[in-house]
């Protein structure tokens, strides 16, 4: 959904509220968990949050309090929503002189133990959003080294017209995301105040 003012919040109440029966809007749902599907542009951002389990608390704190969406000009709603599957967001966008509004499901989540501790989850794009594909957030402690990476992953293309058109402006818009979030996770991560329990 495009517009050229941001959304009230009843708004995106109603919006978030009528995607309920909504399907994803591609077929390769949980594929970011495994081979990437042809015909989709590939993302992969990392970034080294620190090292140590206080960081790998933090990390999975900010990953719960969706942490790595706070970004001047990205708005999620809400940042209270749950980490579980079926769990609905928006998100909502300030670009270019207009405002965009885009619905996504959480597909799976990531809760991996062992030499390498992993924790996060992916969500799919639903039929109300500008782009078709799935996009992982996870962190991850790589015990052996004891470093802490936040890693951001997504396949995607555009869907709507608008993002077609706009296509060059599209991913350019993605690689800013990337670089924001993880700059918004590496905060997180530092911030001494982040210290609950994964």
């Amino acid at each position: 959904m495009f517009r050229l003012t941001a959304p009230s919040e009843d708004e995106v109440r109603r919006f978030i509220a009528e995607q309920g029966g909504s399907r994803f809007s591609y077929q390769e749902v949980g594929a970011s968990a495994g081979e990437i599907p042809s015909g989709y542009n590939l993302d992969h951002n990392r970034i080294r949050l620190g090292t140590g389990e206080v960081t790998w608390r933090r990390g999975v704190a900010a990953i719960r309090g969706w942490q790595m969406f706070k970004i001047p000009w990205v708005h999620l709603y809400w940042p209270n929503a749950p980490i579980q599957v079926g769990t609905e967001v928006a998100v909502s966008v300030d670009h270019f002189g207009f405002h965009s509004l885009n619905a996504c499901r959480i597909v799976y989540i990531v809760d991996e133990d062992g030499p390498i501790r992993r924790f996060g989850f992916a969500y799919g794009t639903l039929r109300e959003h500008a782009e078709s594909g799935e996009e992982r957030f996870t962190v991850e402690w790589r015990r052996n080294e004891d470093e802490v990476w936040y890693d951001v992953l997504a396949f995607s293309r555009p869907r709507k017209m608008a993002a077609r058109l706009a296509y060059p402006l599209s991913r350019q818009l993605q690689r800013k995301f990337a670089e924001a979030s993880k700059l918004a996770m590496l905060r997180a991560a530092s911030t001494a105040g982040a210290d609950s329990p994964p």
